[in-house]
């Protein structure tokens, strides 16, 4: 197996060189095939290495990065202001073909802009996409998008669904994923123009489309992609994880009522933590930034090390599982199909 190299934007996140440094001495530890470059102040990454008794060697080094993108920056401070920031740094190593990944937990908005900037978007691609994972009954659901685009075409959400398609087969080594398109009901005629146009686009397409799903569908595991626009995207998200906080919170509460309550808490203990670690959204941190020309994970900001370790797993699975290479062809087939049904059909007026 090739050696993969992963940047790591050190400073960004509520927890900076903290969280990031510590996860990734762990992840090489179980990774023997992954390099890490950490990016950021050398001064404050070589006084977080020693003190987690780690030094930089052939599988981990410091890139050194003067500035640093704070969670409240605006855009155009991360974009044209800071220009030697850990995160554009980061974004640099990855278009130099220095790293294979690169991962960050800073400013959502602030890694898609400088991303995009510096490493463009794959041909065939009008708009990046995030994607993520969410549990489901049978095996993992990624959703599309969740935010970086509010307002989408019906050609948009087709190029969502052909990058969803391919990040579950690099990750889940699944071929032919099982595409849905979320509506408010499975009827084709349910849904705006946008998402009915969209749903007679992904019809035509080669993909596995199974038709328009609803939100219960996300988990139940039979459907693996489901596709949606940024701002439909980002409210599922969201209220999936207020709901997973919630139900915790209930279940710790209701346990807690009286002696007997405790007591059938003690007796249920092992199946409440065979929950939490199944629910537990550290466990699916790591969103991906799809349609780049380059492979970008977005941590959660409050993520701890154990949940930005996995943030970097996502990483080493989207470069392994030749992520960029499955979009591309992927793309390259639509349009091929496009420009050969645009040929039959001239070819049949003249």
């Amino acid at each position: 197996m090739r050696e993969i190299t992963i940047a790591i934007d050190a400073m960004g996140g509520d927890h900076g060189p903290h969280v990031t440094v510590k996860a990734a001495l762990n992840y090489l530890k179980r990774d023997p095939d992954a390099n890490i470059v950490l990016v950021g102040l050398r001064q404050v990454l070589e006084a977080e290495l020693n003190a987690r008794h780690g030094k930089p060697g052939r599988r981990l080094r410091i890139h050194p990065a003067s500035e640093v993108v704070k969670m409240d920056d605006p855009l155009a401070i991360a974009l044209r202001a800071k220009k030697d920031s850990s995160m554009r740094v980061m974004a640099e190593l990855v278009k130099r073909g220095e790293a294979d990944a690169g991962v960050s937990a800073g400013n959502t908005g602030a890694l898609m802009a400088v991303s995009r900037f510096v490493l463009k978007t794959l041909p065939g691609i009008d708009r990046p996409a995030i994607a993520t994972t969410i549990p489901a009954q049978k095996g993992p659901t990624y959703v599309l998008d969740l935010g970086a685009n509010v307002d989408c075409t019906a050609e948009h959400l087709e190029q969502f669904a052909i990058m969803g398609s391919a990040l579950a087969a690099a990750v889940e080594h699944n071929e032919r994923p099982k595409v849905g398109l979320l509506n408010i009901g499975e009827e084709d005629i349910k849904g705006n123009e946008v998402v009915k146009q969209a749903g007679e686009l992904l019809k035509a397409s080669a993909l596995n489309f199974i038709g328009n799903v609803e939100g219960n569908d996300i988990y139940t595991g039979d459907v693996d992609v489901v596709v949606c626009d940024g701002f439909v995207g980002n409210v599922a998200l969201k209220t999936s994880e207020g709901l997973a906080k919630f139900v915790a919170g209930e279940l710790r509460a209701q346990f807690k009522r009286n002696l007997f309550t405790r007591f059938t808490g003690l007796v249920a203990l092992p199946v409440i933590r065979a929950f939490k670690k199944r629910v537990d959204p550290r466990r699916y941190n790591g969103a991906s930034l799809l349609g780049l020309n380059g492979v970008v994970i977005k941590s959660h900001g409050s993520a701890d090390a154990f949940a930005f370790e996995q943030a970097i797993s996502r990483a080493v699975e989207e470069v392994r599982g030749g992520l960029l290479r499955r979009i591309t062809d992927l793309v390259g087939t639509y349009h091929n199909g496009e420009a050969a049904l645009a040929e039959a059909s001239e070819g049949g007026t003249t």
